[in-house]
């Protein structure tokens, strides 16, 4: 058996597999091992342009530099309910959430109760819907020290290969079937790895790729939203009524001006902004610890939009306006909400006279009306208007935008209910797959591809 990427979705489908004795198991991933990730944006905040990117690639991927959030819940976080009804959804996610706490996550859980519920009420009043969900934080530090350890558990069980670059999956067809089967992968520098089964877990970085090789193979892709947006930092106490009885409140609203759904994502109490770098591109990117402490806040404001006939591209689209801020900002561009909102442009000197100042080293202030579609810029000035019923200040001047935050997880291959393509043997999992978005439903992506391949076909009975 092969796994393709050695992020969360990766990681699990290969702790899954190990478990069916006698079982061998490979795995490959184009960035580093854990040990050998160092971001040298993560000190001076100027993206190197490290080929690949040490914060997107690697054993762990993203989410080893991720702040660590475990979302406990079916409603967010991936689209893993078209595939399982909703009671299995949540027998996965209580399964991986005890792995991911056998490993190290902390015990404490934050959310729901009576504050939720009030929040819930003031949310409604205005228009904005809140799913407020059991979140378990276990912090930048904490997170890499826990994928460290799954590392050193599959050491002598998996066969690991890193900085290694898959360029594509092998198929063949044996005489007299009309359908394409997986037999392994070809890597960058020509050799093959063969396997009875296949599963690709890209991750954001390699959504494009898996796109590529999707329509290689002539496998059906579905196109997901694109979510375009930026990135909030505030005073951390301007969001403590969310973040006190929340820590991450998940806001949705429907903006009167085009009725796009915004929604908030990724909330880093006390956190930092950081960079993300997709090869060609750089976005924003945020992340908190579970020791050191800023004074800060930070979150995306996402828009989606759904692209109909005939643009079938928005990993495309979403890399055009993050390649048009670097251009134009050195990589990322911050701009007060105050000089946003009157039409001019920030300078670090006007940044410098207000209250909040950034925590990402070597943003460029400037206009992100040069940037970003008006149509995304009028949902987002709306969206932090509501916003402030709920965390006054919010929509205040001194706030600071970040641009731009794009999420690539905007392709999704057609899959059966065992996450298995119409290539027998071939698995897609994961953020890269487009049917996940989040830490908790990626690991619950890598068992059910597993499974699957554990019984042949179908799914394995019991959690």
């Amino acid at each position: 058996m092969l796994v393709v990427g050695a992020g969360p979705a990766g990681i699990f489908a290969a702790l899954e597999l190990v478990r069916h004795n006698g079982l061998s198991v490979g795995l490959v991933e184009r960035g580093p091992d854990i040990g050998r990730r160092a971001c040298p944006a993560r000190k001076t905040g100027v993206c190197s342009g490290c080929e690949p990117c040490d914060i997107t690639c690697g054993w762990g991927g993203a989410g080893a530099f991720s702040d660590g959030k475990l979302t406990l819940t079916t409603e967010v976080g991936g689209w893993l309910d078209n595939f399982v009804p909703k009671e299995r959804l949540r027998e996965l996610i209580e399964y991986v959430d005890g792995i991911w706490c056998e490993y190290g996550a902390t015990s404490e859980v934050h959310g729901g109760g009576k504050k939720a519920d009030k929040i819930r009420r003031q949310a409604l009043l205005h228009g904005m819907t809140l799913v407020a969900a059991p979140v378990r934080h276990m912090g930048t530090e904490r997170s890499y020290d826990i994928l460290t350890r799954m590392r050193e558990e599959l050491e002598e069980r998996v066969t690991v290969r890193t900085g290694v670059m898959v360029e594509r999956i092998l198929t063949e067809k044996h005489a007299g079937e009309s359908e394409l089967r997986a037999t392994g992968v070809l890597l960058a520098d020509g050799t093959r790895l063969e396997a009875e089964a296949v599963i690709v877990a890209p991750g954001r970085e390699g959504a494009s790729w898996l796109v590529d090789e999707c329509k290689r193979l002539r496998i059906k892709l579905r196109t997901n939203p694109v979510d375009i947006g930026v990135r909030v930092e505030t005073p951390a106490a301007i969001m403590e009524p969310l973040t006190d009885a929340l820590y991450e409140s998940k806001l949705i609203y429907y903006t009167p001006s085009f009725d796009d759904p915004v929604r908030t994502f990724c909330m880093n109490p006390y956190g930092e902004v950081s960079l993300e770098n997709y090869g060609d591109v750089v976005t924003v990117n945020g992340h908190s610890y579970a020791a050191a402490k800023t004074d800060k806040t930070n979150f995306a404001l996402l828009v989606s939009t759904d692209f109909t006939e005939p643009f079938d591209d928005p990993i495309a689209y979403g890399k055009s306006i993050a390649r048009l801020a670097n251009l134009l900002g050195e990589d990322i561009i911050v701009q007060r909400l105050g000089d946003l909102q009157q039409g001019h442009r920030s300078t670090m000197e006007r940044i410098r006279r207000g209250t909040v100042q950034p925590t990402l080293k070597g943003a460029t202030a400037g206009d992100l009306a040069f940037v970003l579609p008006y149509r995304h810029l009028r949902d987002i000035l709306e969206m932090l208007e509501v916003m402030d019923n709920l965390a006054p200040g919010v929509n205040g001047r001194d706030t600071l935008l970040y641009g731009v935050e794009v999420k690539f997880y905007s392709a999704r291959p057609e899959l059966d209910a065992g996450l298995q393509t119409p290539v027998r043997n071939l698995y897609a999992v994961g953020d890269g797959a487009g049917i996940t978005r989040g830490l908790v439903q990626a690991s619950a992506a890598g068992v059910i591809a597993a499974r699957s391949i554990l019984n042949g076909s179908g799914m394995k009975d019991g959690a």
